[in-house]
């Protein structure tokens, strides 16, 4: 898989960005996370080699994970980033958003029904945000749709914003002053998404983790891998 930041810097804009990890590098960096501008790595889908070929190979591609795609300030570029997507069908583009509302205003012109290769994963982190945006992001014409529900900061229920989705990603809150997450909600919207069939992902147990009634200070180098030793992830039966 590769990774394509097309520009850089975001603002906090949701309950869950106050321990976000692209802020808390760049202060330790003192760097300006407001700053935000194109990176040398603007053209990358397209630049080729000496003999032609892409650099970047054919798969997966995370895109802008230092920044917000959908960010007003990077208006006056997306348009170029679409074009270079549709010069790429060999690679899916998947990207997060905390700003969905600003979808539609965002959209190229042959958008149509949504490209085949962009997943657009909606974040959400409790039950306010959850209906604002999953109201809005349900109704969206795109093709691949995922959640992330990642700083998880309490239950959410949100079995009437699954139908049409492909997976539902739940983790932990990681910093020395993080909120705690409860592992009955993780459970709780696991058995959602297997109502609905919805695949369903625990990415991280939170810096502090409740689990039967106990609180559990996780280390930061332990929280996937104890989520993965958790074994809760479900698959989508094909029916």
């Amino acid at each position: 898989m590769a990774r394509w930041d097309p520009w850089r810097g975001c603002r906090r804009c949701s309950d869950g960005c106050l321990h976000c990890y692209i802020h808390k590098g760049d202060a330790r960096r003192k760097v300006d996370t407001g700053d935000i501008h194109k990176t040398k790595d603007f053209d990358k889908p397209v630049a080729r080699l000496k003999n032609g070929e892409y650099k970047m190979k054919p798969g997966l591609v995370y895109l802008g994970f230092s920044t917000d795609f959908l960010i007003e300030e990077g208006d006056p570029w997306r348009g170029d980033c679409w074009r270079m997507i549709r010069q790429r069908p060999d690679c899916t583009f998947l990207f997060l958003t905390k700003r969905i509302e600003r979808f539609r205003d965002c959209l190229p012109g042959d958008w149509g029904g949504g490209y085949e290769n962009v997943v657009v994963c909606c974040t959400v982190e409790n039950q306010e945000n959850a209906d604002r945006k999953l109201s809005v992001f349900r109704d969206l014409p795109i093709r691949h749709k995922c959640i992330t529900a990642q700083p998880l900061l309490g239950p959410i229920d949100l079995e009437g914003y699954l139908e049409g989705m492909e997976l539902v990603t739940v983790g932990g809150e990681s910093d020395p002053g993080a909120r705690q997450l409860d592992y009955d909600w993780v459970l709780s919207i696991r058995q959602q998404c297997i109502r609905k069939n919805v695949s369903f992902e625990f990415r991280q147990c939170g810096t502090y983790t409740i689990k039967d009634g106990k609180r559990y200070h996780i280390p930061t180098r332990e929280l996937t891998k104890q989520a993965r030793a958790a074994a809760i992830n479900w698959k989508a039966q094909v029916l």
